[in-house]
């Protein structure tokens, strides 16, 4: 056995024994907390209230009146130019939206072609609406599982997010998502937590929104009637 082979197995042994006397080398199953047991209003509550708290704009409506509130808040930020999906449940709504009160809808744009092809125009839409996969009450963040209709840049480059979630789909918290979603057997790729609008405190540690994607999000939590 060459020494430094040999070296290598004094070291080993030695880190081996020092482990068995640590504190760390017996196993300790960690308890795990209580799950809250809100009612879907009271998740309803604290997910609106912890995103308003970070400049997130929230809207409670249903499957009726989810239009026109829709519509409003679209004209009240002046959006010209909307990028939605058009081979989506929510994206074919937008689209009948659109058919049946073309004044009342921007135009609509849909990013159907390559990154490297799709740029120019990716950059030039005044806001983005998608779906979401559901939210989180405790922690008052949006689940996005982007898909190939739903790419990750219509999240992340337009300068609004609109974003629709149905209110049976938000969880107590991550490890009730995590369980119940069985994210174990179907985890994507890529999964988003959003909580508000873009943010960062790098420059000289004040607080500015909107540098490294949306500035603005605005969630339509859609009750059912």
């Amino acid at each position: 056995m060459s020494e430094s082979v040999s070296q290598r197995s004094r070291i080993m042994k030695r880190l081996t024994t020092i482990h068995s006397r640590s504190q760390f080398a017996e196993f300790r199953p960690m308890k795990q907390p209580n799950p809250p047991s809100w009612t879907l209003k009271e998740k309803i509550s604290r997910l609106k209230s912890t995103m308003e708290a970070v400049h997130t704009e929230v809207l409670l409506c249903n499957d009726l009146d989810f239009s026109s509130v829709f519509q409003r808040v679209v004209e009240e930020k002046g959006i010209g130019r909307l990028l939605y999906a058009r081979n989506t449940a929510l994206g074919s709504q937008i689209y009948l939206m659109k058919e049946r009160t073309p004044n009342k809808l921007p135009e609509l744009a849909t990013y159907d072609e390559s990154i490297e092809n799709w740029k120019e125009q990716l950059f030039s839409v005044d806001a983005s609406v998608t779906e979401t996969r559901g939210g989180i009450a405790e922690t008052g963040s949006l689940i996005l599982w982007p898909t190939e209709e739903e790419p990750r840049l219509m999240s992340l480059v337009p300068p609004i997010h609109l974003a629709v979630l149905k209110a049976e789909t938000i969880h107590h918290n991550f490890s009730e998502v995590i369980q119940k979603e069985k994210w174990s057997e179907q985890m994507p790729t890529n999964a988003l937590l959003i909580s508000g609008p873009s943010k960062t405190a790098d420059i000289e540690q004040t607080l500015v929104y909107g540098v490294h994607g949306p500035s603005q999000l605005v969630v339509f939590v859609i009750q059912s009637n």
